[in-house]
């Protein structure tokens, strides 16, 4: 009895797919393998023959046959962030979609240690390729050593490293914000920004104030933060006590939400008293009160940029250590309007 039980739950054997479709064993390794070198028909009939008795193709066979593991490793920075959880869900599906799986590496902490201990444990996992989401002025600062050979993307990068590099747009997003602002008729705006340790942050803010240099308008001083509700509210208390203040720029969307929410408040409607404009675009920016108005950013697009970088790598192709910047675009709600007379 115990013998008949162990074989029923045994994983079905590529020679009962072949027997089911009617086809060799060979065939059947060719559609598990992605060849193209077998009829649309015949295809159909086998992967109807693996659906039916549950067959999955032996990854780890695979990988000493072909010399690949059909897996990218992703080191990532925090989990805690939108961007990086949007971006981390499109590496996916696209790796999905190539038939690769992923691999999470996320850093045990936010030093230079947390950095080596993620790419000491990449050099123990059985990856093709990497995806790193991280703040990469610390991969140029830590002392970690990058696995020889394995290809790699940086997303969020300075352009610093030896790697291709993908990102968004950052500095066209802050001017186009600014700019915005600007053209209403507002004097100046002034900038919530993100966290110091951020380089993107960083880049936000100086094309803040670029922007404001070139039109020939005063520079305020900063309201320092992070990317949370918390850091824009405490900003926000601040902004609504100054009537002077006419225009925010906010470092992201959760930032703008918090400032928002304290303009509500102190009595300073939005937007006939104060502007408001965000970053990022996430899905309940459109909800707020008012909709905002923010800088839409693709990280679909990152991240099926990233994976497909990664994979010409892996087939071959040459390592250019350049930057692809994914184009961002302003996107007008209810929470701007030009300053009340």
């Amino acid at each position: 009895m115990s013998t008949d039980l162990t074989a029923s739950r045994r994983a079905p054997s590529m020679a009962a797919v072949a027997e089911a479709a009617g086809v060799s064993m060979q065939t059947v390794s060719r559609v598990a393998r992605g060849f193209d070198n077998v009829s649309p028909e015949t295809r159909d009939r086998v992967q109807r023959a693996m659906d039916a008795l549950g067959y999955r193709p032996n990854r780890a066979a695979r990988a000493l046959r072909s010399g690949r593991f059909r897996t990218i490793g992703v080191i990532m920075f925090t989990l805690a962030s939108f961007g990086n959880m949007r971006t981390l869900e499109a590496i996916a599906d696209a790796a999905g979609a190539a038939d690769f799986t992923i691999t999470l590496l996320p850093m045990a902490s936010r030093t230079e240690e947390g950095v080596r201990s993620a790419f000491s444990r990449l050099h123990e996992q059985a990856v093709d390729g990497v995806v790193i989401i991280i703040e990469s002025h610390i991969i140029d600062t830590a002392e970690v050593a990058l696995p020889d050979g394995v290809p790699m993307v940086v997303v969020d990068s300075t352009g610093t490293t030896e790697h291709p590099a993908i990102d968004t747009d950052q500095a066209d997003g802050a001017r186009r914000a600014t700019q915005h602002l600007l053209d209403l008729g507002h004097e100046t705006v002034w900038h919530v920004a993100g966290p110091g340790s951020s380089y993107s942050a960083a880049r936000r803010l100086a094309a803040w104030q670029d922007t404001l240099e070139r039109a020939g308008r005063v520079v305020p001083p900063v309201f320092h933060g992070g990317w949370t509700t918390e850091h824009g509210y405490a900003a926000g208390l601040e902004i609504a006590a100054r009537p002077e203040i006419t225009a925010v720029f906010a470092a992201n969307d959760q930032t703008a939400l918090g400032v928002l929410r304290a303009a509500h408040e102190s009595g300073r409607p939005v937007p006939s008293s104060l502007s408001v404009v965000g970053f990022d675009d996430s899905p309940e920016s459109d909800s707020f009160w008012p909709p905002l108005t923010t800088v839409h950013q693709s990280f679909d697009e990152v991240g099926r940029r990233a994976v497909a970088n990664l994979l010409d790598q892996i087939e071959g192709a040459p390592v250019r250590a350049t930057t692809d910047l994914v184009p961002v675009r302003l996107v007008e709600r209810a929470s701007t309007a030009p300053p009340s007379a």
